[in-house]
């Protein structure tokens, strides 16, 4: 039976937090509905200090913004973007348009149409997360999107040069410096200088992730993307350095990312308790790592792999590392995560910002019903209906009548019986 070795806050405690959060954004979005740049700019004073005469930057000021890169960082940015942008490509390649008679002269079909407008967060604050570009601005292009406008927050004071070239790279039609609530709120309303979109995508802390789920219906959305969450399973094989490590190097996200390891071998799980504190001694960023694991940490202990993998399912982790001695039977059982990464040679680091699948994943357990961010999210699957026979109308009128009125629909009933007294046999007057 799984038992606890470490638990992480109660529920009771996190909802608290969540509910006081909600509030907040949900003033948030009404004082933008209602005083439009305005509030965008008294937003950006108040929480980034930033007060510049536009919050779109020109062409010749991204030019010059990105001038002073370094050759090796444009290189790596460009190096991450073609395997980001290969492998949407692969999953663009995917979705196919189908067209099938399925009765003589009666035709359906369904096209794959993008989205005309998205709007893309990328999170700056702590960690300018300039990967954050390339998952959505250079995904949403290659599903093929017309216009996407991307708005990062400043850092300091200043524009992040590095996050605005990946944009511009990733082929952002606007780039915008403007972060937090105002951004996603900013973009999904629209003001008097920004066009609303048609969908918001990117991840964020829990107001911006909030700020998303309230805006979702006005605009689509791609998840619900909050706090980064990361579970390792182990057995007695795995090394608790390598355990400690991916736990911690998720956990310096925030304050509130949770981290989990479930594990076959309570001596792996006590030599990770211990590594975890040693590491903490010199982690530059043990601040948040440290507090990250110690809220949201917890360490699950089972009998074996069927028990750790009931559990994994129900957890359903945004990232899922699995370092046992045979990581692929997970890889074909388990149903509930965001990524998967199979054994040691891998990591969540690599996906969050290289390796070339995407890192807007689904937190808080919506990984039971979606995936994370692709080519996909970005289109529409639409269908469509053609009948070029005359009877066959009427036959399928005849059939349509019928079940309408099953269901009193008369009005329903009579689309379909028009039809039949005008191409069938006046069977139904």
């Amino acid at each position: 039976m799984a038992r606890y070795i470490k638990a992480p806050r109660k529920v009771e405690e996190i909802q608290q937090d969540d509910a006081k959060v909600s509030e907040s954004v949900r003033k948030t979005i009404k004082q933008i509905e209602e005083e439009g740049d305005q509030a965008l700019r008294d937003l950006s004073v108040k929480f980034d200090n930033w007060d510049p005469e536009t919050f779109r930057l020109s062409d010749e000021e991204i030019q010059e913004i990105i001038s002073d890169i370094p050759q090796q960082t444009k290189a790596d940015i460009k190096f991450a973007q073609r395997n980001i942008g290969n492998f949407a490509k692969e999953q663009k390649k995917a979705l196919k348009d189908i067209e099938v008679e399925t009765m003589p002269g009666v035709i359906l079909g369904h096209k794959n149409i993008p989205v005309n407008s998205v709007g893309c967060y990328i999170p700056g604050g702590r960690y300018p997360m300039v990967a954050s570009a390339h998952m959505s601005v250079l995904t949403a292009k290659v599903a093929g999107v017309d216009r996407v406008a991307a708005c990062t927050p400043p850092i300091n004071g200043e524009i992040p040069a590095t996050t605005v070239y990946a944009m511009y790279m990733a082929g952002a039609d606007e780039i915008y410096i403007l972060g937090g609530i105002q951004a996603m709120a900013g973009m999904a309303i629209g003001t008097e200088t920004i066009q609303s979109v048609d969908m918001i995508v990117g991840p964020g802390n829990a107001f911006v992730a909030e700020a998303k789920r309230q805006l979702f219906g006005r605009v689509g959305i791609d998840l619900l993307a909050g706090p980064t969450e990361t579970l390792v399973i182990a057995d007695e094989t795995s090394e608790p350095e390598m355990i400690a490590t991916d736990l911690l190097g998720q956990g310096e996200h925030g304050p509130t990312s949770p981290g989990a390891l479930i594990t076959t071998s309570e001596k792996a799980a006590n030599d990770t308790i211990e590594e975890i504190d040693r590491q903490l001694q010199s982690l530059p960023t043990a601040e948040v790592a440290g507090k990250s694991w110690a809220d949201y940490g917890q360490i699950i202990l089972v009998d074996n792999e069927e028990e750790a993998l009931s559990e994994a399912d129900r957890l359903a982790f945004e990232h899922v590392e699995v370092l046992t001695r045979n990581p692929d039977y997970f890889l074909d059982h388990l149903t509930n995560y965001g990524a998967l990464f199979l054994g040691p040679e891998t990591n969540v680091a690599y996906g969050d910002k290289v390796i070339g699948t995407n890192h807007t994943l689904p937190t808080k357990g919506s990984a039971k019903y979606t995936g994370g961010l692709w080519a996909g999210k970005f289109i529409k699957t639409v269908t469509y209906q053609k009948i070029t026979s005359e009877d066959q109308s009427a036959y399928i009128g005849e059939y349509a009548a019928r079940l309408c009125q099953l269901e009193n629909f008369s009005g329903h009933a009579e689309q379909a019986m028009l039809r039949v007294r005008k191409y069938g046999n006046n069977q139904i007057k």
